[in-house]
């Protein structure tokens, strides 16, 4: 559905068909992923909608050749369609199929490796994304797609005669395959991985393969991808029912390709619930769904689907969704990721996120707000994750930078939120003056915002941080509002691009970003002025009320 459909319509009548999209498709909605159907290809000949794959990667494929997000976002996808791609060519698989198809993946083929052979020596391991496991994915597919190389040197492909030669591909300058080499070493040596490395396992090669230790949960998942449980089931028999019935699942739930993660339920029903109850959104929430996040917090947490880890990002959101909702639970679970400076995703991650200890102040502030005396015991993480969050913003008013979106809008959007809503002390009320002053400095000249270009997403997280501020606002903040609020709910835009949000590839979580998009327009609507003709005239015929 369009953002300017959605606006057009009573938010009380957004938010309900919203709610009960939650519950039409339990797996959650997401869109699919070059980068997982690529190992697809590679790995699944045999399964369901093979051709559809293949032919996906080639519709997607970019004029000029690769495939995936601008800069860094580009390399893991085009490495994943270019071997997926030649080794399907290589087994003949579209044999029988029509000739512009094969002729299609050759030429698809060949542009990806000229693509490949300048992006591997040119982008330096720095500059990529911070995304899940690309310092074992682009190793691996570098590996497997150097052997492909050195075998058409025996078993010509047509149409790719010049790659019979080719030098040897390189990684990234700066980057290693030593963490490659020990996981892949552990796993073939029967030790445990740890959980999150599961979401990667098809990097593990061969060793994959029916992995002792490791055994599909859930629906049938190994680590919450059809990758790693592609990699791990190999070709079907008897005793892998449950794993084959997930991938049919996924695949015929999409058409043929994949998203990186399924199912994302916890994820999606808390981000969604979350979002509209601080934007006041009118909306009834049935019982069975908060039951369905309140029966997922264990004593450390709730992880965003089966077979990943509890992380701290989702039991925040989860905890501050069931809150607001009237259903609150202690949120002492999130205790087990507390380093005792910030609170990290999961144990012994590398590095931080702003985003994960934003929505952790989020849940602590709430109930140090709303519990209590018993939640005293809240004051001191509270400050002390108002001054982690204030000190890593930037200079020039933003935070930039965050593991889990390619946008500093929403970045900047958790933070300040987070910030002006629960934050405590001298050091809020400035961070926010700054970010304001940074989001206006951005705005497009047609009232948009966007990294990238102006988006819905983008501009309803610039738009919150704008209306968190309040009172603290000058007249040109509240122009700029405006001009903000008018392009949102007239726009014509489509749920389906762009993808921002990071896992293996970029990905979009279409309820989520739709919920960003209607609590911006409904938290806006009293000081933006007022509405189109038409934007207003839908939203009055169409107002009902919910119980």
């Amino acid at each position: 559905m369009s953002a300017r459909s959605a606006a057009q319509r009573s938010p009380a009548v957004a938010a309900r068909d919203l709610i009960a999209e939650l519950t039409a498709t339990p797996t959650g909605q997401s869109s699919v992923s070059v980068y997982e159907t690529g190992r697809l290809v590679s790995l699944s000949p045999w399964l369901t909608l093979h051709v559809e794959r293949i032919r996906y990667l080639l519709d997607v494929e970019h004029a000029g050749g690769g495939w995936g997000g601008p800069g860094g976002y580009g390399l893991v996808p085009t490495l994943s369609a270019t071997e997926g791609l030649l080794a399907a060519l290589r087994r003949a698989d579209l044999a029988g199929t029509s000739d512009p198809l094969g002729r299609g993946a050759v030429a698809a083929v060949d542009r990806g490796l000229t693509a490949l052979a300048e992006r591997l020596t040119t982008v330096p391991v720095a500059s990529l994304p911070d995304m899940p496991a690309v310092d074992l994915i682009v190793p691996a597919l570098v590996e497997a797609l150097t052997a492909h190389l050195h075998a058409l040197r025996d078993e010509p492909v047509s149409g790719l005669e010049r790659w019979r030669e080719a030098p040897r591909l390189s990684l990234p300058p700066g980057m290693e395959t030593t963490r490659l080499a020990r996981v892949r070493a552990a796993l073939a040596a029967g030790h445990p991985l740890p959980k999150k490395l599961l979401h990667a396992l098809e990097v593990t090669g061969p060793a994959a393969y029916r992995a002792p230790g490791v055994v599909p949960v859930g629906p049938g998942t190994v680590g919450a991808s059809p990758a790693a449980t592609a990699a791990w089931l190999g070709v079907p028999d008897a005793t892998t029912g449950t794993a084959l019935a997930y991938l049919e699942g996924v695949v015929r739930q999409h058409g043929g390709p994949v998203p990186c993660t399924s199912p994302i339920s916890i994820f999606e029903r808390s981000w969604v619930l979350s979002t509209l109850a601080r934007a006041r959104v009118p909306l009834a929430v049935p019982a069975p769904l908060l039951a369905s996040l309140r029966d997922t917090i264990g004593p450390t947490g709730t992880a965003t689907a089966p077979g990943l880890p509890v992380d701290a990002d989702t039991t925040s959101v989860t905890l501050y969704a069931l809150a607001r909702a009237g259903h609150p639970v202690d949120p002492s679970s999130l205790e087990f990721f507390d380093t005792g400076e910030h609170f990290c995703t999961w144990p012994k991650e590398d590095g931080a996120s702003i985003t994960t200890n934003a929505h952790v102040l989020d849940a602590f502030g709430w109930h140090l707000r709303n519990s209590g005396a018993a939640a005293r015991r809240l004051d001191p993480v509270v400050r002390r994750l108002t001054v982690w969050l204030a000190d890593r913003q930037a200079p020039e008013g933003s935070w930039s930078s965050d593991r889990w979106h390619a946008s500093p809008y929403y970045a900047t959007s958790c933070a300040v939120l987070a910030l002006h809503g629960y934050g405590v002390g001298p050091a809020v009320e400035p961070a926010v003056r700054r970010a304001v002053r940074w989001v206006m400095a951005g705005q497009h000249a047609d009232g948009s915002w966007g990294r990238w270009g102006g988006t819905a997403e983008e501009t309803a997280y610039a738009l919150q941080v704008l209306l968190a501020a309040g009172p603290t606002s000058a007249d040109e903040c509240g122009q700029a509002v405006a001009r903000g609020w008018q392009w949102l709910i007239t726009m014509d835009g489509a749920d389906d691009a762009p993808a921002l949000w990071h896992d293996k590839d970029l990905y979009r979580p279409s309820l989520i970003v739709r919920a960003a998009v209607l609590a911006a327009t409904w938290w806006g609507r009293s000081s933006a002025g007022p509405e189109p003709v038409e934007v207003e005239s839908a939203r009055r015929s169409a107002m009902i009320r919910i119980a």
